[in-house]
């Protein structure tokens, strides 16, 4: 009977397969991600970005996202606590009009995902510089090309903060905003105690802005921050229309609110530590009043429109030639329905 001849093992020639099979991955995974097009499908596992925060003592879950050339859309991450939240909406806004997914640079959901129950899932760091981003500006309100902005892989850029961008979607806007329950705890036990023995209570959320912008606005700006003039036309407005009106008043020049603020009556409260080292609970405690007086500035507006109900805001605070006025648009700045009233633009007139 015949048997073949067992092949010989042969070290050498197994070696040069598996060299050969190593160099065709390589030159594979090489050609993937460097191929601009993206046309490349990955998977990667990101945070969700409502997970509670890490001091609440509960593990992160982790989300997979499965993309393939799908694009994404995501926005710069600049300014503080309200020009982030105007930021992240106006991208909300816009992808959804333009139909692609959005996501948060790792920047913003630090900045928000710790007071807020944001839905947008976030980018992982390692990723975000690999993306072939197409840079796209905005200014601060709605134009009909942004309606029409291509591309698969936009960056906005700027720091928008107009309701034309997002208003038509705010129940869904305010939901992305919702607070973390030990916030809104924290807030409403506050509020408990200003209310004291009082059998019904209008919280009237007062946020006045200082800081930096009292030399910024009348310098550069042609501009005035809220005087106390001001300050007693929207109070007396809330004390007229509402006899259980009672102020919660925020703001990182608290000494100056006491003492122009008039609180003889005993309904003014001045929350917080006046040096904004806790921006996020001074937000929530306005944004859970009933009513808002504010004065300038994004956290105000971003206050105001979360806790709905009517505002009061500080209208027509720079001269007319103002170089404010060519960024910033007040009419879509401020709903129409909020109450404007005038600043007193004196103090930057000429003294005759």
């Amino acid at each position: 009977m015949y048997f073949p001849k067992r092949p010989t093992f042969n070290p050498s020639g197994l070696l040069v397969g598996l060299c050969f099979l190593s160099l065709v991955s390589i030159s594979t995974f090489w050609h993937l991600q460097r191929n601009d097009s993206y046309s490349w499908w990955w998977t990667i596992s990101v945070k969700n970005t409502s997970d509670p925060p890490e001091h609440e003592h509960m593990t992160p879950s982790v989300s997979s996202i499965r993309n393939k050339d799908g694009g994404m859309w995501t926005v710069n991450s600049l300014g503080r606590l309200g020009n982030q939240m105007g930021e992240y909406a106006t991208l909300y806004g816009l992808a959804k009009l333009n139909g692609h997914q959005a996501y948060i640079l790792p920047a913003m959901h630090q900045k928000l995902a710790p007071i807020f129950k944001l839905t947008l899932p976030m980018i992982p760091s390692e990723l975000v510089d690999k993306i072939p981003w197409r840079k796209y500006h905005l200014h601060d309100w709605m134009s009909e090309e942004y309606r029409h902005i291509e591309g698969k892989y936009v960056q906005l850029t700027g720091t928008p903060c107009s309701y034309t961008f997002y208003d038509h979607l705010r129940h869904e806007i305010r939901q992305e905003f919702a607070f973390h329950d030990y916030i809104k705890e924290d807030a409403n036990r506050y509020l408990l105690q200003v209310r004291g023995q009082r059998k019904t209570v209008t919280y009237i959320g007062v946020h006045v802005r200082r800081g930096d912008y009292i030399t910024v606005m009348p310098n550069t700006w042609k501009g005035v921050v809220a005087d106390k003039s001001y300050l007693d036309k929207a109070m007396n407005y809330f004390r007229e229309k509402y006899h259980d009106a009672v102020f919660v008043v925020a703001s990182n020049g608290m000494a100056w609110c006491k003492e122009n603020m008039d609180a003889s009556r005993g309904d003014v409260y001045f929350a917080g530590d006046g040096q904004e080292s806790s921006p996020e609970r001074d937000f929530a405690l306005i944004a859970h009043c009933n009513h808002t007086i504010m004065t300038i500035g994004t956290f105000g507006i971003w206050a105001s429109y979360l806790a709905g109900g009517e505002t009061v805001y500080l209208a027509n605070y720079t001269l007319p030639d103002s170089p404010f006025l060519k960024l910033f648009k007040p009419s879509a700045a401020f709903l129409p329905e909020w109450i404007g009233i005038p600043a007193d633009l004196s103090p930057l007139l000429p003294k005759s």
